[in-house]
């Protein structure tokens, strides 16, 4: 992996030091993936604006932002950011709630078909999962923010308040339909997603709302899928006004 000097090792176990005990251990991530961190070259930002700062970092500063990564492989991603407090801007999301949030998505075929593993910052702190599907739909158009299915965690670990200044990092990782999200380094969120997600192929990507910051994208390098059709929406950028 590469380093920013942002500071990620110093706050990898002090950020998690005094976490509520729920059943799962909070053992180190083991995957053997090597992730490497993203340039903004290779992202397709379909929403907001993504600057770039020196030493491969990326900035938001936008009420929201929404990326995919060109031929990146869409099971494995880490984000790792430094939150700076609210967006100059706000926008409420579809159901009212104005949420301040980081996170990862996963398999992202399109705005309408992906998983997301989100960061909530405020109003609440947690990690919150969702899938969302809509087969026959592929645009902001059609969907919307239709199709959503949040998932419970068969085990998890309760994460403190983020406060304005502070680096974190998020990892998830899918293997067939089993999910482990980790939280600076930890394991902080395990469970099952849903048969659905066998049916959904794309890239990895990452979404914000609400909030600025700096961070780093990784990613593992790698084709999605064989299938023709998926490749050719893996390496396509259109921009909308995302979900």
């Amino acid at each position: 992996m590469q380093s920013s000097g942002i500071g990620w090792a110093s706050y990898a176990v002090a950020a998690l030091v005094g976490l509520s005990t729920a059943p799962v251990d909070a053992r180190e991530s083991v995957s053997p993936s090597t992730l490497s961190v993203t340039t903004r070259e290779k992202i397709c930002v379909t929403n907001g604006i993504v600057s770039a700062l020196a030493g491969g970092r990326l900035a938001v500063d936008s009420a929201s932002s929404r990326a995919v990564v060109r031929g990146a492989a869409g099971d494995i991603a880490e984000i790792r950011f430094r939150y700076l407090g609210p967006s100059a801007d706000s926008k409420p999301l579809a159901s009212g709630e104005l949420r301040r949030q980081i996170g990862l998505k996963l398999r992202a075929q399109d705005t309408c078909n992906l998983l997301y593993v989100m960061w909530h910052i405020e109003p609440d702190t947690k990690i919150a999962v969702s899938v969302k599907r809509n087969p026959a739909q592929h645009s902001h158009a059609e969907c919307h923010a239709h199709g959503y299915t949040t998932f419970r965690p068969t085990a998890f670990v309760a994460l403190p308040a983020i406060r304005s200044g502070e680096s974190h990092a998020l990892r998830a990782e899918l293997r067939d339909r089993e999910l482990t999200v980790f939280a600076d380094g930890r394991l902080v969120w395990s469970g099952h997603i849903g048969e659905t997600i066998s049916e959904i192929d794309g890239p990895v990507g990452f979404r914000t709302d609400n909030a600025r910051f700096e961070f780093e994208y990784l990613t593992t390098a790698g084709a999605v899928s064989s299938n023709r059709a998926t490749a050719e929406t893996v390496n396509h950028c259109e921009v909308g006004p995302g979900d």
